[in-house]
């Protein structure tokens, strides 16, 4: 299992679909699931910026996984975003259920983050909301990686500002060493 993380806009997705498809696994994307899974008033509080409850969430994501024929060869995207998410995952690596090979934490600046979340056009990409993603970034995300990492997770920083094939060759370098 490799997992992706990062601030949106980062190129979480198109990384993970890259990456899948070099590797040949599955890439599995939590906002794909849940814009599947969730009603209407649920996938709105999504877009508004407000988070699932961590047992929700895991039971969603656990449910996913199940279903996998090969949950070694999965890239995932969107997942832990909390604290309580990173101690279920970690516990599922111990019991061996997943091999955590790399976390990569996609690293942009707000003003590359910015230009690709404005350009893609989705309904929910404005300043505000744009705003919103980079501080709980700031303040959810980077707390998530301080603790994978302190728990001995091979966490790598990549340079999420250079265009995409440079992003996935550096990916490429860091997971087969």
């Amino acid at each position: 299992m490799i997992i992706l993380m990062g601030v949106a806009g980062a190129g979480k997705s198109l990384q993970g679909k890259l990456f899948a498809k070099e590797l040949n696994y599955q890439w599995v994307s939590t906002g794909e699931i849940f814009r599947a899974e969730l009603s209407e008033d649920r996938q709105k509080d999504l877009l508004a910026g407000k988070l699932l409850d961590d047992t929700e969430v895991i039971a969603i994501v656990d449910r996913k996984l199940k279903n996998l024929k090969n949950v070694q060869g999965i890239v995932l995207d969107g997942f832990p975003r909390t604290i309580v998410q990173a101690e279920w995952l970690l516990g599922q690596v111990r019991h061996q259920r997943f091999d955590l090979k790399a976390v990569f934490n996609l690293v942009a600046t707000r003003e590359v983050v910015k230009a690709r979340l404005l350009a893609r056009g989705r309904s929910d990409d404005n300043e505000k909301v744009i705003a919103e993603r980079f501080n709980e970034y700031e303040n959810k995300t980077i707390p998530i990686i301080n603790f994978l990492k302190e728990n001995n997770v091979n966490v790598q920083d990549v340079d999420a500002n250079q265009i995409p094939e440079a992003v996935h060759e550096t990916m490429m370098k860091l997971i087969s060493k």
